[in-house]
């Protein structure tokens, strides 16, 4: 089980699969108004404060869970009045992971105010923007925070600067864009942000351990 608490980069790998047992993938998007309610009826009296907060908890998933995305799946499949039903089972999901070790951290998802809730709102803007210049004075400003606490808890959650994040993101996309062949590497480079190609060469060989032209060639 995988929850996402910050909309990170993020790379992962089927490790195992087969026509006789393939490999699912329920994704349940978080709506952090509805996760807000919850919290207050799972935690009246206040939700207990949690470790660092960090943007990714893998863990894995309790019976309960498994079997609430099962009936999830079904109802889905069934097409069994899923208007009526599948908000409720979605609800029974997010009570048992606020239930969990990782429920405090989860909390802060749906708490107005909080420092994930800022920072979340600051990474929504650099994913939507990444491919612009940007100071972090102005983006801590746009969060709501001091730079310092802004940068301090960015850190925390992502495990990146802000500069750091925008240059995944950048780099994410350019190589999606290579892998399809839309453009070539110079303009590539240029659409996601890069004023210099060798520069966009060197850091995509350091993030992908390939160079742009070679990735480009095995897709």
């Amino acid at each position: 089980m995988v929850v996402y608490a910050a909309q990170v980069p993020i790379r992962a790998r089927v490790t195992r699969a087969s026509p006789t047992e393939p490999f699912y993938c329920l994704v349940i998007p978080l709506n952090a108004k509805r996760l807000n309610e919850l919290v207050l009826k799972v935690f009246p009296n206040g939700a207990p404060m949690g470790s660092k907060s960090r943007a990714v908890y893998v863990g894995d998933a309790s019976a309960q869970i498994v079997k609430s995305a099962c009936r999830l799946i079904e109802l889905i499949a069934a097409q069994d009045n899923p208007d009526l039903l599948v908000p409720h089972t979605i609800d029974e999901i997010l009570f048992r992971l606020l239930r969990s070790s990782a429920g405090a951290a989860i909390a802060q998802i749906g708490i107005r105010d909080s420092h994930m809730e800022k920072v979340s709102k600051s990474l929504h803007w650099l994913r939507q923007h990444y491919d612009q210049p940007f100071k972090v004075e102005e983006l801590a400003q746009f969060a709501g925070m001091s730079v310092s606490s802004f940068h301090n808890h960015f850190k925390d959650i992502t495990s990146m600067t802000p500069l750091q994040y925008q240059k995944v993101l950048r780099l994410q996309e350019a190589r999606r864009l290579l892998q399809g062949r839309i453009m070539d590497i110079t303009r590539v480079a240029y659409s996601v942000g890069y004023t210099s190609a060798s520069q966009f060469s060197r850091e995509y060989t350091r993030e992908f351990g390939v160079a742009p032209s070679k990735d480009v060639v095995s897709h």
